[in-house]
């Protein structure tokens, strides 16, 4: 069976989204910053390899790569594509230790970078729910993910990967975009800042 993987450019001009056509990840994202986080997947680790790559970032159904700055898609391009077949073709493990999901695979980025409280607890699972049901979807379009960082005092705490991260327009997304909508659903929202 032939394989043909797709591309897609993202609103971030460094980022391409690459579309296998099949599911990269059961559950959940992985974002890989550095060829040393990358070491928990080997397919994250080839593209790394190249040389040319600063970020790559596990979707359900999508791998974006962000070059380096100065980087060169046109020679990068196929060069991803070839890494991306070859994994595929051959169902190798997408995580070191045979692991599919990576979930058994904690990523140092999921920390909160504050606490939440108990008496908070409904403030943050409508901010969760939203962010689940109408920001995630979007940032997936283009490439990326947002991952919750903690609510205190009137601020969330989100965190950009993927394509979204290192985006000219990423501010604005976080501020115009996820921080109306979130003030307009939970009044208790007064800020949206990135961690």
């Amino acid at each position: 069976m032939g394989m043909f993987i797709e591309t897609e450019t993202t609103p971030n001009p460094s980022s391409l989204k690459f579309l296998p056509g099949r599911q990269v990840m059961a559950m959940g994202t992985r974002e890989f910053a550095s060829p040393e986080a990358a070491e928990a997947s080997p397919l994250a680790q080839a593209i790394f390899d190249t040389g040319e790559v600063v970020n790559v970032f596990f979707g359900h159904d999508f791998v974006t790569v962000t070059a380096a700055p100065g980087g060169d898609w046109s020679a990068l391009k196929p060069e991803v594509t070839a890494i991306l077949l070859d994994h595929f073709v051959s169902e190798a493990p997408l995580f070191a230790g045979g692991s599919a999901d990576g979930i058994n695979v904690p990523a140092e980025s999921e920390e909160l970078v504050v606490e939440d409280r108990a008496e908070d607890a409904e403030i943050i699972a409508n901010i969760n729910e939203l962010l689940e049901t109408r920001v995630r979807p979007a940032v997936a379009g283009d490439g990326g993910d947002i991952a919750y960082r903690g609510f205190q005092d009137g601020v969330v705490y989100l965190q950009l990967q993927g394509a979204c991260s290192g985006c000219p327009s990423s501010t604005a997304t976080l501020k115009q975009g996820i921080e109306s909508l979130l003030k307009h659903y939970v009044p208790e929202v007064e800020e949206v800042r990135a961690a």
